[in-house]
């Protein structure tokens, strides 16, 4: 039996949670980024000093400030404190454009942006670009400011904290993500308070049982749905310690990390654990802490996984989330993961497959449109009703994933929507194929798109990028098809294989086959 877990009080502050949760933590470090650590009792200080110093800037509650800044200590304080004051952060994506970061100042009305330096210059061309509604910049970690910005530590230490957070509800919006289309200007995807408390009540602590000894790293950074539950909702409602990381999660960064702060549980993506493996500098088990990692973003090659645990001997806990639903809700689970999968429905969330009539999918190994139903789903799309609608179906989420369910109960990864193919009247998952293509030694990385032959048919093509390019080759191209062939259903190999030297991804990580799909378009009109 699955325990009941008590749903939030329906006045309930997240930020002001976590706070009551830590107090008897006042010493212990909550945060350990490149420049120093945060204990917990600073983190509550700083909190309500940041929630104190918006309101004191004329940031009134509901309204909107946008969060652009690197994983560090600043990131949580100045999050938590937004949630504090009952303002809205919008947390945004570090790698995006001034284009990008234009359209949601204007999308948002973001009354005040917290940035970190390096990205200041960046904003500074988003606001040239935009009708901004911005009265303050707030700049972390910077020198030799300009006299109208304000310095964020500064500005921390010159603002008593407030006694006491703002009373909001529990399905009062909290916060903003913007979800990352492969198409389309991003979502603005509005999330409650209790969306926070409820992923880390149904997934942190029973699923992956994170304790209070652990110390989490996630590649993933903060302003990605994942990676906040992993660097924040997670481990501070279970008192953990949290290693943040403000450079790009390259193999040799998370090294370093593994190696110097010994973290016990690592969240990562499934091309950073390919590219890790490949690495000449993987470090020895007996080097590292780890005691379980967790992959999200796409799904989990079965190979992959197998090789992490035969190096580390430790399991990658494979699941799928969405910005949609916060966090994850189908998931492997520690001492039964079977990789290839992506597991069962994580308890307290319900999930369907449904064929394009809307009808649910009841039997084995068909492949449908996966659904979900739980607490933790957002409220809407900031300001668009025809997405919301398409998006959110009642007490129902539409993922965009395709899955099926084989006979155990496991559910596998068969696409994203618009991106399965049918090849000779039947389903061909873009997934299986690249991670067939993925088993070969000289393979690091493939996409595969549908490609029209001369009897406009579909047929599969694939790019691949070697491990090392200079093996690219016709004969070697013949193999790779022959290698596929010779591990699935004959129809679902690649007809066509195109060697690239990297493959063109959102910065989540996850690969953008609409624009391999456009490259395609442009060879033929061309």
């Amino acid at each position: 039996m699955n325990p009941v877990i008590a749903p939030p009080p329906e006045r309930f502050n997240f930020a002001q949670y976590l706070i009551a949760l830590n107090t008897s933590r006042s010493t212990k470090a909550a945060y350990v980024d490149d420049v120093g650590t945060l204990t917990y009792a600073d983190l509550a200080d700083r909190v309500g000093r940041v929630s104190a110093g918006l309101g004191a800037l004329g940031v009134r509650r509901e309204e909107r400030v946008l969060l652009l800044m690197h994983d560090c200590n600043d990131w949580p304080v100045a999050f938590l404190g937004a949630l504090h004051a009952g303002i809205v952060p919008v947390a945004v994506n570090t790698l995006l454009t001034a284009d990008d970061y234009a359209y949601m100042l204007e999308h948002s009305r973001a009354q005040v942006a917290l940035v970190s330096a390096a990205l200041l210059p960046t904003l500074q061309a988003a606001m040239q670009k935009s009708q901004h509604e911005v009265k303050k910049i707030i700049v972390s970690r910077g020198t030799g400011l300009a006299a109208d910005v304000l310095d964020f530590e500064s500005w921390v230490q010159s603002t008593p904290a407030a006694k006491a957070a703002v009373h909001t509800g529990a399905d009062e919006i909290g916060f903003w993500l913007y979800s990352s289309g492969s198409t389309g200007r991003p979502k603005g995807t509005a999330h409650t308070h209790g969306n926070l408390y409820w992923t880390a009540a149904l997934y942190a602590k029973p699923v992956l049982g994170l304790t209070e000894q652990d110390v989490c790293f996630s590649a993933a950074k903060l302003f990605f749905a994942y990676g906040l539950g992993n660097g924040l909702s997670f481990p501070l409602s279970v008192g953990a310690t949290t290693v943040l990381m403000a450079e790009r999660p390259t193999p040799d960064a998370c090294f370093k990390r593994f190696t110097d702060l010994q973290p016990t549980v690592f969240f990562g993506a499934p091309t950073g654990y390919a590219g890790m493996l490949a690495s000449a500098n993987l470090p020895t088990r007996e080097a590292v802490k780890l005691r379980m990692c967790s992959s999200a973003g796409e799904a989990l090659p079965r190979e992959i996984g197998e090789k992490w645990t035969a190096k580390f001997g430790c399991e990658i806990i494979d699941g799928i989330g969405s910005t949609e639903m916060l966090h994850i809700f189908l998931s492997n689970r520690p001492g039964d993961v079977r990789y290839g999968t992506t597991g069962k429905p994580v308890p307290g969330y319900a999930v369907e497959l449904r064929d394009e009539m809307g009808h649910v999918l009841t039997g084995n190994d068909e492949v449908g449109d996966l659904y979900i139903s739980g607490p933790s789903a957002a409220l809407m799309y900031w300001g668009n009703r025809a997405k919301s609608d398409e998006t959110f179906r009642g007490a129902w989420t539409k993922s965009g994933d395709k899955y099926f369910r084989d006979a155990d109960g496991y559910y596998v990864y068969a696409g994203r929507s618009d991106d399965m193919l049918k090849v000779s009247g039947q389903y061909v998952s873009p997934f299986e194929v690249e991670s067939t293509l993925m088993q070969h030694p000289a393979v690091l990385e493939s996409a595969v798109i549908g490609v029209d032959d001369e009897s406009g048919l579909t047929r599969a093509k694939a790019f691949v990028v070697l491990k090392d390019a200079k093996g690219a080759s016709e004969a070697l191209a013949e193999e790779l098809k022959t290698f596929v062939k010779a591990k699935l259903a004959p129809y679902k190999y690649p007809r066509q294989l195109e060697f690239l030297t990297e493959l063109p991804k959102t910065a989540t990580g996850k690969i953008q086959r609409f624009k391999l799909r456009d490259l395609e378009k442009s060879k033929s009109h061309g």
